[in-house]
């Protein structure tokens, strides 16, 4: 059984009611989904994701609890319209987990990880039309190196850059990860290419205007009294976060419930070390 991030923490942030509306906005292999359908009884739970792989996954592992759920893909751009479509303007509850699927990372075949050769992919959704090898493969010098230090804040983004362009045609992630090996040498328990992988997943996915979307839309789905809750994984994402919830706050629009960001237990992160970086921020709307 899938174990999700922050469990305990993001289940009591959402002070859940057995007969509420929520919404898990990035449903991944349902552990989050699983555990607030557990605590329903005439309530739901509206599991939304962008990738229909995703999604059947969840509904094979939610199925003792599956007239609690109703499976959403969609973007968090297209939420508000989603939320609609089911005849739903208001929700008494979202929760978004923003680190990749593990199953997305597992999967060599997805191109998410240098773990295992696999094909330069990286799509949350395998409709959509650009993947990390287009990327990789024709995007001018520059605009890579920009790429690369933006989402991935990697200050030697120049030297892959240049290392990639000259390495042309990249077949594989296998491929790409020795390429940026070339050219950074490895300090401490990271791996050289951790920070390239990265920016170039948030670009292929567009995660950044994604998440812009997601909180602008969010706070007018949550009912007064409702909680919003969003775990992130890196300092770029959770900077967006605290400033879209501080905003909100000063604003009169909702109370910040978190005056300090919460992050897992020792005890998590030794059992579960993927949960290391994670951030869970909460915000009640009023």
């Amino acid at each position: 059984m899938h174990t999700p991030v922050m469990a305990a923490e993001a289940i009591e942030a959402l002070a859940l009611q057995p007969e509420g509306v929520y919404a898990d906005v990035t449903v991944g292999l349902a552990g989050h989904t699983r555990l607030i359908a557990e605590r329903l009884t005439t309530g739901l739970v509206i599991a939304c994701d962008r990738d229909p792989e995703s999604i059947e996954l969840a509904r094979r592992q939610t199925g003792a609890w599956g007239d609690r759920i109703r499976f959403v893909e969609t973007r968090f751009s297209g939420l508000r319209e989603a939320l609609g479509g089911l005849g739903i303007k208001k929700v008494d509850g979202l929760l978004a987990d923003l680190g990749v699927s593990r199953y997305q990372l597992t999967d060599a075949e997805r191109g998410f990880s240098f773990s295992a050769d696999g094909p330069l992919d990286m799509r949350m959704s395998r409709s959509q039309p650009v993947s990390a090898a287009e990327v990789v493969n024709f995007t001018a010098e520059k605009a890579l190196a920009d790429i690369l230090y933006l989402y991935g804040q990697e200050r030697r983004g120049r030297q892959i850059a240049r290392a990639i362009v000259r390495s042309r045609p990249i077949r594989s992630t296998g491929h790409l990860a020795r390429v940026v090996e070339s050219v950074v040498r490895r300090t401490g328990r990271l791996h050289p290419a951790t920070q390239t992988f990265m920016a170039l997943r948030l670009a292929v996915n567009e995660e950044q205007e994604e998440l812009d979307a997601l909180l602008e839309q969010a706070p007018g789905l949550v009912r007064g009294g409702g909680r919003l809750v969003v775990i992130s994984f890196m300092s770029l994402e959770d900077g967006k976060v605290k400033r879209a919830f501080q905003a909100l706050a000063r604003g009169g629009r909702a109370r910040i419930l978190t005056k300090h960001v919460v992050k897992p237990s020792l005890e998590e992160v030794n059992a579960n070390p993927a949960s290391r970086s994670a951030k869970l921020r909460v915000l009640e709307m009023v």
